[in-house]
């Protein structure tokens, strides 16, 4: 997915709201901004939101010498996430439709995402999501596939979620290889991270090389780039992965919300959308 004038904005106040949890220097915060104004404009908008976001928290951490300023948001929401977990497993357990209800809720911990909210009600968007009509909905074709396949490469999105999407592993039933990303990039599911949701406990964690707010296959390690041409199936969790990811020549499934207007409009629904799509090339 390309970039869009609308995003511009949105990266600035991405890049203050990452500058202010990394220091509280009027003085930094305000040169961090100058220079993000200064890479944007040599930017094209050809480029995927992740790509151009990799070089605005570049500059967020070589100003402060932070490279992973969310760290501790990091650990609290995955801590929150863990604290529902058991019981969200009932849930499942008890429902009509186990996978169905596993896949609502990866989808509900998609709201953990401080690149765009600050703050985030889990409960609220969790029970919301239970019962919220999808707008894209390919899950007969997922089913189809599921049967099919062998294994499922999961491409993750961000720590919290990533207890979310734990839940939905331990309902597919294959052998998983949960992908995170190489180096911190906002709230982004890490190694470490993954671990401490417990992701090693339902699935094969490899790192997938990129330091982007999403799969940015162009950073990826060339292993990691081999293991998503030759996956049987391909979860893509989120919209940083969405937009990294939706224009490549094979199958992959997309599960998140529809938090961003641009893509929103890219795929024809209304904001704060359920998105369940399968895209062999464009989704």
């Amino acid at each position: 997915m390309k970039s869009h004038l609308d995003c511009i904005p949105c990266f600035f106040s991405q890049a203050l709201r990452a500058a202010r949890i990394a220091t509280d220097d009027e003085r930094t915060i305000k040169e961090i901004l100058d220079r993000v104004g200064a890479k944007l404009k040599d930017i094209s908008l050809e480029s995927t939101p992740p790509q151009t976001a990799l070089h605005i928290y570049g500059v967020v951490n070589e100003m402060t010498g932070n490279n992973d300023p969310y760290r501790d948001l990091k650990h609290q929401s995955t801590q929150a996430a863990l604290k529902l977990y058991p019981d969200l497993v009932k849930r499942v357990e008890a429902s009509d439709d186990p996978l169905l209800t596993a896949i609502r809720l990866a989808i509900a911990g998609n709201i953990i995402d401080f690149a765009i909210f600050q703050q985030v009600d889990l409960e609220s968007t969790i029970e919301k999501t239970l019962t919220q009509d999808f707008a894209v909905f390919d899950y007969d074709e997922f089913k189809r596939s599921l049967k099919k396949t062998h294994s499922v490469l999961y491409i993750g999105d961000n720590a919290g979620e990533s207890v979310f999407d734990r839940i939905l592993i331990e309902q597919l039933g294959k052998p998983v290889t949960y992908a995170v990303r190489g180096a911190p990039a906002i709230n982004d599911v890490t190694y470490d991270d993954a671990i401490e949701a417990g992701l090693d406990r339902v699935a094969t964690i490899v790192d997938s090389g990129t330091p982007a707010p999403g799969c940015t296959l162009e950073h990826c390690t060339p292993e990691f780039v081999r293991m998503f041409d030759e996956a049987e199936m391909i979860i893509a969790k989120g919209q940083g992965n969405f937009e990294a990811l939706s224009d490549v020549s094979r199958e992959v499934y997309y599960l998140f919300l529809a938090k961003c207007q641009m893509v929103a409009r890219e795929l024809g629904v209304e904001r704060g959308s359920l998105i369940f799509s399968r895209s062999s090339s464009k989704a």
